[in-house]
């Protein structure tokens, strides 16, 4: 049976996200050349910018067909500092994929993101990369992901459990119960665990030699399953960019009923184009199913986390920026200045651009000096501005220290 399967893939910086991505595409037939990261030249690294840092900045999907299955998978950047673009993306996912580092382990930013796919409930499959590094322990490294993240990690050895069903069966009455009356776990049980997020399949290998790839997309392909989606059109929006020539992109996932062109999505605003998008290449499309992601054109109010159609909103962002700038506009046209902050913050609203009147001032949310940087190239190769910024100061929440209890007396008028 034909299913199509929404995942993202999340990782800690230089774990080898990007490279996993490639290999998948590769071993899938999308792609005929294995492009690197370090070479400048990654399929999913659509930018210049990325292309020329080495490190994925925007969330990118491709689409990938194995057998009976089709994965959008969405490559997220992997450096903290643009990390709410990939918190982003957790909202529209059926799965998640994790990779670790087979060399360094499990990292802060590893931490955090598994944190960030607990809060949206995704399943998550996880994939140690670097196996082929010195010192890379595979029962080391089972063992701190079973103590520092669940005792559901379990090892699908070429895409199976076949040594870890024991195991497995510890975490689940049913598949207890299945396990003592069978001596295993059938695979609709171990599907139904995954999805529940009490099973977490790991599997090894090294993106980079190709190794372990076959094994984790036949676990894939066997053990995810689809989400039935609704009858009516819903749909919610995870990002909002702007092509080449200007246009404005409203990315979203499809979660209901089908999205057609010149459709009526956001008050009178119509989808003038439907794009389906693999990498930098799109096609335009009439009407796309219920679990497609794509991009339209033509929405101008839109957000992300926006719900459309039956879809309800996401919640807030838990990421947030932790450090304020002030625009330097070194000669330039502080209007113009604002108004290409106000396009960025169009695509991030984490970057809350303001106008301080007062001092005659623009204010930016930032998450470290690479988002810095980041932004003044954009300026530069977009809108032709020359702009610095002065030192970043730290953002302050204030918050209750301790309880306090209040009395007071309240008389009625003429008392």
């Amino acid at each position: 049976m034909k299913k199509h399967i929404v995942a993202g893939i999340l990782a800690h910086v230089d774990a080898g996200k990007t490279t996993l991505s490639e290999a998948l595409l590769y071993r899938s037939g999308q792609i005929r050349r294995l492009g690197r990261v370090d070479h400048g030249d990654a399929f999913l690294d659509t930018d210049a910018m990325e292309r020329a840092r080495g490190i994925t900045i925007f969330a990118e999907p491709a689409i990938i067909r194995s057998g009976d299955l089709t994965i959008t998978l969405i490559d997220t950047p992997g450096h903290v500092d643009f990390s709410a673009e990939t918190e982003r993306v957790l909202a529209v996912l059926d799965y998640a994929i994790l990779v670790v580092s087979g060399a360094d382990g499990i990292q802060g930013h590893t931490e955090t993101l598994w944190r960030l796919l607990r809060r949206y409930n995704v399943p998550t499959f996880i994939f140690v990369n670097k196996m082929d590094a010195p010192g890379a322990d595979r029962a080391a490294l089972l063992a701190q992901l079973r103590d520092r993240f669940s005792d559901g990690c379990v090892d699908f050895e070429n895409g199976a459990p076949t040594r870890s069903m024991e195991d497995i069966a510890m975490l689940d009455e049913s598949a207890m119960n299945e396990f003592l009356d069978s001596g295993a776990v059938a695979d609709e049980r171990l599907k139904a665990m995954i999805s529940a997020r009490s099973l977490f399949p790991v599997f090894f290998g090294s993106a980079l030699a190709m190794e372990g790839i076959d094994g984790f997309l036949a676990g894939f392909e066997r053990y995810t399953k689809e989400i039935e989606p609704g009858a009516r059109f819903g749909a919610r929006v995870y990002k909002v960019s702007h092509d080449e020539h200007g246009n404005r992109l409203t990315w979203l996932r499809v979660t209901g009923g089908e999205i057609k062109a010149k459709m009526v999505l956001d008050g009178d605003e119509k989808a003038d184009q439907v794009r389906l998008y693999s990498g930098a290449k799109f096609t335009t499309v009439d009407a796309l199913p219920a679990g497609s992601v794509c991009a339209v054109t033509g929405l101008t109010h839109s957000r992300p986390g926006q719900g459309l159609g039956d879809q309800c909103d996401a919640d807030a962002p838990v990421l947030q920026p932790v450090l304020t700038y002030t625009l330097l506009p070194q000669g330039e046209d502080p209007h113009r200045c604002l108004t290409a902050l106000r396009e960025l913050d169009d695509e991030d609203p984490l970057l809350h651009v303001v106008w301080q009147e007062r001092l005659q001032e623009i204010h930016v949310q930032l998450m470290g000096a690479v988002q810095l940087e980041i932004i003044q190239q954009i300026m530069r190769d977009r809108f032709n501005l020359n702009v610095g910024f002065g030192p970043g100061s730290i953002l302050y929440k204030e918050t209750i220290a301790h309880a306090v209890e209040g009395i007071g007396h309240f008389e009625p008028l003429r008392h």
